[in-house]
C-alpha cells in the first residue's frame, strides 16, 4: 500500500512538472507572437510617420512658394500703382489732365 501511494505521488509530481513546463512554453510562444505583432505595428507606424513628415515638408515648401509669389505680386502691383500715380502727377503738371 505504501508503495502504491508513493507511485501515485511520484506520478502526480511528474505530471504536474510536465504540465507546468508546457504552460510556460505556450506563454513564451504567445509572448513571442505578441512581440512580433507589436514590432510589425511599430514598423507600420514608423512608415506612416515618414510619409507624414514627407507631406509636411512638401506642405512647407508649397507654403513658402505661395508666400514668395504673393510678395512678388504685391510688389508688382505696388510698382504699377506708383508708376500710375507718377504718370498722373506728370500729366497734371504738364496740363494734359483728362479732367
Amino acid at each position: 500500500m505504501k508503495r502504491s501511494i508513493l507511485m501515485l505521488a511520484m506520478f502526480f509530481t511528474l505530471s504536474t512538472a510536465f504540465t507546468s513546463c508546457r504552460e510556460v512554453n505556450e506563454e513564451e510562444n504567445e509572448m513571442e507572437m505578441e512581440g512580433e505583432e507589436m514590432e510589425r505595428e511599430m514598423e507600420g507606424e514608423m512608415h506612416e510617420m515618414d510619409d507624414d513628415m514627407d507631406n509636411v515638408g512638401d506642405d512647407i515648401e508649397d507654403a513658402a512658394n505661395d508666400a514668395g509669389n504673393a510678395v512678388e505680386d504685391a510688389a508688382n502691383e505696388t510698382g504699377d500703382a506708383v508708376e500710375d500715380a507718377a504718370n498722373e502727377v506728370e500729366d497734371e503738371v504738364e496740363g494734359n489732365d483728362d479732367y
